[in-house]
């Protein structure tokens, strides 16, 4: 085009597949990568492949409450037997994942404390087991990450923090998880992909066995 010359103008057939081709640029951009990263949605799973997910996650910040009078259940060693300050906890729970959703649900341990667990959902789950240590924030530790439904163990903290589970429904069914432990933990953190977080009540047997019958 020589100077001067006005531009041609592009026929609609061009002008149709450019605006068709920027909106589906457009689109990819919202499902892989704004969905994930902002509203914690990810349908095609390219959220958690890179790592988006975790940006849209509530944060894992100040640890949590320690049992009245700032009693640490740390475990001390006598010989094979491991004697802790206070009596263990028991919990149990349930979360309903809508599509897409997740939950993390955490304990607070001391180092070489140790509690049982187990945990079902009624379909398969993408799971982390994982720990986050005192005062460290967006440095999880994984100790298990697969897909799965269920699984039952016990666990021993290498660190001082809250340890627990990841759980995302992959799908667009709505899905439960049960889960039931006990141990020596302090505290329970309940954090969601709606960025809320509550603590939740722990249960004492020690302290339900000495309560007056009704």
């Amino acid at each position: 085009m020589r100077l001067g010359e006005t531009p041609p103008i592009p026929s609609v057939r061009t002008l149709a597949k450019t605006t068709a081709w920027a909106l589906l640029v457009a689109v990819a951009i919202l499902v892989t990568i704004v969905l994930p990263a902002e509203y914690n949605r990810d349908p095609l799973g390219t959220g958690r492949a890179l790592g988006l997910t975790r940006l849209s996650a509530p944060p894992v910040a100040e640890p949590v409450a320690r049992p009245a009078g700032g009693v640490v259940l740390a475990p001390q060693q006598r010989g094979p037997a491991a004697v802790y300050p206070a009596p263990f906890k028991t919990d149990s729970t349930q979360f309903v994942l809508g599509p897409y959703e997740f939950v993390e649900y955490k304990y607070h341990l001391a180092k070489g404390a140790t509690m049982l667990y187990s945990w079902k959902g009624s379909a398969p789950v993408i799971h982390d087991f994982h720990g986050d240590e005192d005062g460290s924030i967006d440095s999880p530790v994984s100790y298990d990450k697969k897909g799965s439904d269920q699984e039952a163990g016990e666990f021993t903290a290498p660190f001082s923090g809250i340890h627990g589970w990841y759980w995302e429904n992959p799908g667009a069914e709505t899905i439960t998880i049960t889960i039931t432990s006990a141990g020596f933990y302090s505290s329970a953190l309940e954090f969601r992909s709606d960025h809320t977080r509550r603590q939740h009540d722990l249960t004492s047997p020690a302290a339900t066995s000495a309560a007056p019958a009704k």
